[in-house]
């Protein structure tokens, strides 16, 4: 079926409970590639993606391309909304793998785990198991301006089928960090979720190879905050990058996410 020139296509997709943010919502990063994936892959181009509400795990819904827009439905309710966009970033110099590595030596879980909001997150998650979660969690680079990053090798249970990691995980191992850019600043640091992420992917990282995720803060103005985060290989070859809005949660909202646990 189409619309003038252009393909519509629509099916059913179910997110997996592994990929949760929340307890019982998906990871937004991870949400945003599923909505994102088949639009990047028709245009070749770069998508943003808006989040309308939080997308449910284990629940089909219905993810529809057409006239250049994903979209991803439960129901009537729309729950996020892709357009082809241009990533307008200005990468600062590629974080090392020796640099992640000293990040993440000197990074302390514990203090971590008891600020997390989302202690069980399929990315940064501090209660997920390595291999069933991708750990990616906010160690300071030694650099003059803030970057946070993570040394992350990839799970082979998270391979497409090429041996490269699958496109929603890309975008959801782009997610967290930008998220948690603040961490290292003086706070207070409100629970955020994503609101808005555009993402540009190069290519997808290799399975069970090392890479480096790193996130910087862009600035902010009330509610929101704005960060931009990258995926390079350990040779410094920019794999993707994403800008980033984030939302924060006021204490009526933080009580709905936190009432989803079981």
């Amino acid at each position: 079926m189409t619309t003038g020139t252009e393909e519509r296509s629509r099916k059913s997709v179910t997110i997996a409970r592994r990929f949760n943010g929340p307890p019982r919502s998906a990871n937004g990063g991870y949400a945003c590639g599923i909505t994102a994936g088949p639009l990047t892959e028709r245009t070749g181009h770069a998508a943003e993606v808006s989040l309308r509400m939080p997308p449910p795990v284990e629940h089909p819904l219905t993810l529809e391309i057409a006239d250049q827009r994903g979209t991803l439905a439960d129901g009537e309710a729309l729950i996020a909304e892709a357009r082809p966009a241009k990533v307008d970033l200005t990468p600062p110099e590629p974080v090392s793998l020796a640099e992640a590595e000293a990040a993440a030596r000197d990074f302390s879980i514990d203090p971590f785990r008891a600020t997390s909001p989302f202690p069980g997150c399929f990315t940064c998650g501090p209660d997920r198991d390595d291999g069933n979660g991708l750990r990616i969690f906010p160690g300071r680079v030694d650099r003059d301006e803030t970057i946070v990053a993570w040394p992350w090798i990839p799970d082979p249970s998270l391979d497409a089928g090429d041996g490269r990691v699958d496109t929603a995980t890309v975008w959801a191992a782009l997610d967290c960090p930008s998220g948690w850019a603040w961490y290292h600043q003086p706070g207070p640091h409100p629970p955020h979720v994503l609101g808005r992420m555009a993402a540009q992917i190069h290519h997808r990282p290799a399975c069970g190879q090392p890479a480096v995720a790193a996130a910087w803060p862009l600035g902010e103005a009330s509610r929101k905050r704005f960060s931009a985060s990258a995926l390079w290989s350990a040779e410094g070859t920019l794999l993707a990058c994403a800008r980033a809005t984030w939302i924060a949660l006021s204490e009526e909202q933080m009580e709905q996410f936190a009432a989803q646990v079981s």
